[in-house]
């Protein structure tokens, strides 16, 4: 497995990411929330050959980065946890970073130095505590 960095309007990104994020399944998963992507965001996606695994989109703001409508095939957690901490790399050092996370992904994102501050229905809203990977 390896993780490419897009940038959000990137032709490759659409390629990669597309015929996922149009599956039913797949939005079904996101709470049928729609996936969004602009020139703000940083997309990390995780693949085997050329099949994705999953992605994280990071949208790049004035005052921080926010990780928002992730999604790893299979909810698998060691593919969520590498993309994360490839985020890590990139954001977790001079960004405030923080995530929309689905509440299903506490535990990850708490095993990578995320704390939650504050909770919905289904998500809530971390912040990255730790050091830079």
């Amino acid at each position: 497995m390896h993780i490419e960095r897009l940038a959000g309007t990137e032709s490759r990104l659409y390629q990669l990411v597309a015929p996922l994020v149009m599956k039913t399944s797949v939005l079904r998963q996101n709470n049928n929330y729609p996936f969004r992507t602009s020139a703000n965001h940083v997309w990390f996606v995780a693949l085997e050959e050329e099949k994705v695994l999953g992605f994280i989109p990071v949208e790049v703001k004035e005052k921080g980065a926010v990780v928002n409508n992730y999604y790893v095939v299979g909810d698998d957690g060691f593919v969520l946890a590498s993309i994360l901490q490839e985020v890590i790399k990139i954001y977790g050092m001079g960004y405030k970073l923080q995530s929309v996370t689905h509440t299903r992904h506490i535990p990850v994102f708490q095993e990578n130095d995320f704390a939650v501050i504050r909770t919905w229905k289904l998500y809530v809203k971390m912040e990255y505590r730790g050091r830079s990977l």
